[in-house]
């Protein structure tokens, strides 16, 4: 049977050198461990992201490829990359998904699970 999927997983980090908490700038390292584990090869198009501070204010960015590339995956392989968001607040989240097509030209979207930007210590 033909499945088409991807795991996502998540590593998230506070950089306190490019933060400015006293001008409510908090910048925060996230990296991405995309593995297809799914039967068919497939390429990351392109993402879509929503991020989330701590008063609910949330920001849409859409765009293709991840950090400039365009991973075509092979069943079992995985792509990871580091990336970076800036938020208001000391805590957030960030949730979206990326689309795919896999080389039998199936379009499919794989769902990246919540995950929380917070500086450390701060969450129980």
């Amino acid at each position: 049977m033909t499945t088409y999927e991807m795991n996502v997983s998540v590593v998230t980090k506070y950089i306190l050198e490019q933060s400015d908490p006293e001008l409510g700038n908090y910048v925060f390292a996230y990296t991405i461990t995309i593995k297809n584990t799914g039967t068919v090869a497939a390429q990351v198009i392109s993402r879509h992201w929503i991020i989330t501070d701590a008063t609910n204010k949330t920001e849409e960015v859409r765009g293709l490829g991840v950090v400039g590339h365009q991973p075509f995956l092979p069943p079992g392989q995985s792509f990871e990359y580091t990336s970076g968001s800036a938020l208001k607040t000391p805590q957030g989240s960030m949730k979206g998904e990326y689309f795919c097509v896999a080389e039998d030209g199936h379009r499919f979207e794989v769902s990246i699970p919540e995950f929380i930007l917070s500086l450390p210590r701060t969450l129980h």
